[in-house]
């Protein structure tokens, strides 16, 4: 009997520090053990490069624009402990749809049975989060990833874009759609920043993961073009990635969550504004105090 390869998607609002994550998270999970592949899931096709010192690797869609005919093994690329790193691409500037590198790359992997032949244990699909349609839906929609983790920080329009989320895996958990394992909270240096994702994430039936500090570690070793877990592995970050790629070898069960409706979002984000000019004039020391 074939082995059950553990396919987890993680998605995120561009530039809330979901490659940085899911990067961090591959590192620490080949450390603990584990075979992984990490699959760039954004047009930019960045999301490897740091268990790559730095470098940048042929995309899926660029490399069937320039050969009719592709080897599963000529797109895939090993980074930092042995990593497996494909990059699915995105369209030629202005022309398809950016999503469309999604399914072509998974239909080649599956097709010439990649993910057995190289025995991976775990397989992160690194997903742009901004919009979850098209070929962006695709490990929800098509039940590729079992598991969907949201990386999101306490702004707005990273938790609109997670709110976004829940409502295309509540779309699809009737028909094998994917479900969620929770909030990996990034960027968590305030109190009051805690306070929001947490209350965002009781409001929405779902749970946080990890909390993640912001930290000037992993920008040294991004300029290094490495991970966390690779320049600075005896580092409080390091140990944070560590605990949190734990989380997620070991996490089971998925849910689906309660997503809010536009007007029911703008009302929330509305009382946290009242609160923060509250905490920023004095009127309370802390969040959570009546106004």
């Amino acid at each position: 009997m074939a082995k059950k390869i553990k396919q987890i998607a993680i998605y995120g609002k561009g530039g809330i520090g979901k490659s940085t994550t899911t990067s961090n998270i591959s590192a620490a999970l080949s450390k603990l053990g584990y075979k992984v592949m990490q699959f760039g899931c954004d047009p930019k096709s960045d999301s490897t490069n740091t268990l790559r010192g730095g470098e940048y690797i042929p995309t899926v869609l660029d490399t069937l624009r320039e050969k009719s005919s592709v080897k599963a093994n000529d797109l895939i690329f090993q980074g930092f402990n042995g990593i497996y790193c494909v990059e699915a691409g995105g369209p030629a500037p202005g022309v398809g749809c950016a999503g469309r590198g999604i399914i072509t790359a998974v239909e080649l992997l599956k097709q010439q049975k990649i993910f057995e032949k190289l025995d991976i244990d775990i397989v992160i699909y690194d997903v742009l989060g901004d919009v979850v349609c098209g070929g962006f839906a695709v490990p929800i929609r098509e039940g590729i990833a079992e598991h969907v983790f949201t990386v999101s920080s306490a702004d707005f329009m990273a938790i609109y874009a997670a709110n976004n989320l829940f409502k295309g895996i509540q779309k699809y958990s009737n028909s094998g759609g994917a479900l969620l394992g929770g909030i990996i909270a990034n960027s968590i240096n305030q109190p009051y920043a805690k306070s929001i994702v947490d209350d965002f994430a009781q409001r929405t039936s779902t749970q946080i993961v990890q909390y993640v500090p912001r930290s000037v570690t992993v920008t040294q070793s991004e300029l290094q073009g490495k991970t966390t877990i690779e320049a600075a592995p005896d580092s409080e970050q390091a140990a944070v990635y560590t605990a949190l790629a734990k989380k997620i070898a070991e996490h089971e069960k998925s849910t689906t969550p309660a997503p809010l409706d536009v007007a029911e979002l703008r009302e929330w984000a509305k009382s946290w504004a009242d609160q923060l000019l509250a905490l920023e004039t004095g009127a309370v020391t802390s969040v959570g105090q009546s106004i």
